[in-house]
């Protein structure tokens, strides 16, 4: 095919696409079928309304081919778990007495089953349910929702592509099962699943795919050898198969590098790649290897991780000048829109100019039918989007939002002495224990409590008009005390106020910090029913006055005991958030470490001596390829210390993880300089704590043996023996006992359950220590 004849061609499709509806329905069917207010056929049915209402927007907006499969009632991660037949045996019981209650146990786990684990998906903010595989695994196919949510999108007699995580990357994703070696390699098991994949493309063609689409974004990592020739296998022994539907192998995240060869020269009929600033490199690697003949190519130019308009004038030079290496080249954003909000035409509040720099899953399906319109039919078809897109990038680049000469002097002065502490740890360890107080294994909780409904009411009455600010207050008081009655009566010894007034541990800050922008409808899926509201980082950033001060301090009048100010680091802040695209990283994470740096030192000259700053997201952030690892955690770690840096020596500061594996940035957790971490470690069973304990981490721990993404309630037993577990790790005196991570998901019944049995668990094991 000529570049003409493949510009002729070129149509736009996605490769997800947000779950959730407009309204969160999705999220309140599956909350109401928890709790037996909905039926499973009501929820079914809201499900199957929910994605003819996406495909139906796709077409009409003119997306040719829709992605079947990709929606999920929890994770599609766990959903290829399902379809491979790799229940874990402790869910297998479950799952035979009714499909959709094991899944969600699976998933939530129950009193008496744990659930699987759960992680980052790559460098995002969304969680998967990370697969249990071991030398015992059997795989069996079950193509049934695949095959049902195809035939669904045929009926409305759409063109559609059943999506599904590849067998590569669903391997490498894998962990060993309980009782499996510690070393167990599941892409051991390649021999075995490959049957089962087999099986599932042919049913889906049996159903009426012409397509089908394999992600394996785990190749866009650093590989080895063995991995690489693994995948040319998978691909080798598939594209042989005779009774399947075409295929395609999708990529996203970053550059494919060692591995485009492979999936080049593979006998597959198509390649998704990543063009954006994140995959730019993927162009000159494909020309490198002399394009894909005979191949369709989906290429992701639009940015399906941010909300920023796309350049598209360059987008059609990225475009342009991929004609000439592919036999058809479509238009696609850079992966699922499952990462970004739905509509940024609702957000009302937002001023209607900067409202026009954004673009949500809705805006960005029309730019990758615009971006394919124009590379069939010449630019003169689009002439009047070229030119509207070109006046909504210049009223970005000149507003004087993004541009605040001040911030800009203030950052430039930071010197290395403003990013370290004045006494070393040794030396603030002896002030710290002097100035507490406190007892071996003290005991605390990470900040959050739970979110009930009347906070929840109180924030809407209040910006309904129908209390005053005076009214609210008077709520946010009466709950903060009732947590610290709470705590007090527990026995735990360092406090937090449990942050009622806060509706997110990002959007709280946000909102008062110049340069951010919050959104009202922009929730994102960040692990099954839990939806954030990332706001939007759209200028430099200032902190006009204290943000947490006055409610910490209230909290700190009602106890002797230490009371935590809690605040969110820099990094989360912009890994939460959708950060700009218009100047490095690390110049926007100085900005943000700056005016935090101002809030610790108003907690501290408020008589605050325990300051947490969080941080879940510095393994999050880390960059996919390990080249790139080094200069991240340089600046990263060197904005949490230009936050924390400017305390006395006595003023202990905290930091808290979570949502991720931890063993390859040890150094970087003892870069930080913080006096304790706080980590998630219980559904690992202390796995974080051996790798402090390997590392030589010299500083004060908290490994969570309290999982609070489950609804169960771990007893005081178990609590002990996960801390005697923590104990082989880490010395008495620098091991703290704490949850996994806050307790706003969490109701009250569980939360005081769980913290009494922390408690019981922190006094039983202290009394086994030997007398100092």
């Amino acid at each position: 095919m000529t570049a003409k004849s493949a510009a002729a061609a070129a149509r736009a499709t996605v490769y997800g696409y947000p779950r959730q509806g407009q309204g969160r329905e999705l999220k309140k069917a599956i909350e109401g079928y928890w709790k037996g207010r909905v039926t499973a056929a009501a929820l079914q049915d809201t499900a199957a309304e929910l994605r003819r209402a996406n495909w139906r927007q796709l077409a009409d907006t003119g997306v040719h081919e829709v992605p079947t499969g990709d929606f999920s009632y929890y994770d599609h991660v766990l959903d290829t778990t399902v379809m491979v037949g790799a229940i874990p045996q402790r869910h297998r019981t479950a799952v035979e007495a009714d499909a959709l209650d094991g899944y969600f146990a699976m998933a939530r786990g129950t009193q008496d089953v744990a659930p699987l684990e759960m992680t980052k998906w790559f460098d995002t903010n969304y969680h998967y349910l990370v697969p249990e595989l071991g030398p015992n695994t059997v795989f069996a196919a079950d193509t049934a929702k695949q095959v049902a949510e195809l035939k669904e999108a045929l009926a409305l007699s759409l063109t559609a592509r059943p999506v599904v995580v590849g067998p590569v990357t669903y391997l490498l994703l894998a962990k060993p099962a309980p009782g499996a070696p510690a070393d167990f390699e599941p892409l051991t098991l390649l021999d075995r699943l490959l049957p089962v994949y087999a099986e599932v493309l042919a049913d889906l063609r049996a159903a009426g795919a012409e397509w089908v689409q394999l992600d394996e974004p785990a190749l866009v990592q650093d590989r080895t050898r063995a991995e690489l020739d693994a995948a040319a296998r998978v691909y080798r022994d598939l594209g042989a198969l005779t009774d399947r539907p075409r295929l395609l192998v999708a990529s996203y995240f970053g550059r494919l590098g060692e591995a485009l060869p492979v999936l080049a020269q593979a006998p597959v009929e198509g390649l998704a790649l990543d063009f954006t600033a994140a995959g730019a490199a993927n162009l000159d690697d494909l020309a490198a290897v002399g394009g894909l003949p005979g191949k369709r190519l989906i290429a992701g130019v639009v940015d399906g991780r941010n909300i920023w308009i796309n350049d598209l004038s360059k987008s059609l030079s990225t475009l342009g000048t991929l004609l000439g290496l592919a036999d058809r080249v479509d238009v696609a954003a850079s992966c699922s829109l499952l990462h970004v909000p739905l509509d940024a035409s609702v957000e009302r509040d937002i001023d209607p100019q900067i409202r026009r720099w954004l673009a949500f899953a809705r805006q960005k399906t029309t730019e990758i039918v615009t971006l394919a319109k124009g590379l069939a039919q010449g630019t003169d078809a689009i002439t009047g989007e070229l030119s509207a897109n070109r006046a909504d990038l210049a009223s970005r680049a000149s507003s004087p939002i993004t541009h605040d000469p001040a911030v800009r002097s203030r950052a430039a002065a930071v010197t290395e002495a403003d990013t370290r502490r004045s006494q070393p740890y040794a030396e603030r360890t002896a002030a710290q224990r002097g100035h507490l107080g406190l007892p071996l294994l003290p005991t605390t909780t990470i900040g959050s409590f739970p979110q009930t409904a009347e906070l929840r009411t109180a924030r809407a009455d209040l910006r309904a008009g129908r209390i005053d600010t005076t009214g609210y207050e008077e709520r946010i008081k009466a709950e903060i005390a009732e947590v610290i009655s709470f705590q007090e009566k527990a026995g735990l010894d360092v406090l937090v106020h449990g942050e009622p007034e806060r509706n997110d541990m990002v959007q709280y800050f946000a909102e008062q910090l110049t340069g951010y922008l919050a959104t009202q409808h922009g929730w994102v899926q960040s692990y099954g029913t839990r939806y954030v509201r990332p706001p939007v980082l759209a200028g430099d950033i200032t902190r006009p006055e204290p943000m947490t001060v006055r409610w910490t301090t209230y909290a700190q009048s009602l106890t002797s005991r230490p009371v935590k100010g809690m605040l969110t680091g820099p990094v989360t802040m912009l890994a939460w958030s959708f950060v700009r695209d218009d100047q490095p990283l690390a110049d926007t994470a100085r900005q943000v470490a700056l005016a935090l740096r101002d809030e610790v030192n108003d907690l501290e000259a408020g008589g605050t001596s325990v300051i947490q700053v969080d941080e879940p997201a510095l393994r999050e952030t880390l960059p996919l390829r390990a080249a790139d690892h080094a200069a991240y955690l340089a600046w990263a770690t060197e904005a949490f210390r230009l936050t924390t840096s400017g305390v006395r020596p006595d003023t202990q500061i905290h930091t808290h993880m979570c949502y991720a594996e931890f063993g390859d940035i040890v150094q970087a957790i003892d870069d930080l300089d913080a006096d304790v971490i706080s980590l998630e470690a219980a559904r690992s069973h202390m796995q974080v704590a051996r790798e402090l304990a390997a590392h030589g981490y010299p500083r004060e721990a908290g490994p969570g043996i309290y999982d609070i993404h489950s609804p169960r309630v771990p007893g005081t037993v178990e609590a002990a023996e996960l801390l005697r577990t923590g104990l082989k790790a880490i010395p008495a005196e620098r091991l703290w006992v704490n949850p996994d991570c806050g307790l706003k998901t969490r109701g009250w019944p569980e939360t005081r359950a769980a913290l009494e049995n922390l408690v019981a668990a922190a006094r039983t094991v202290r009394a086994e220590l030997p007398a100092s």
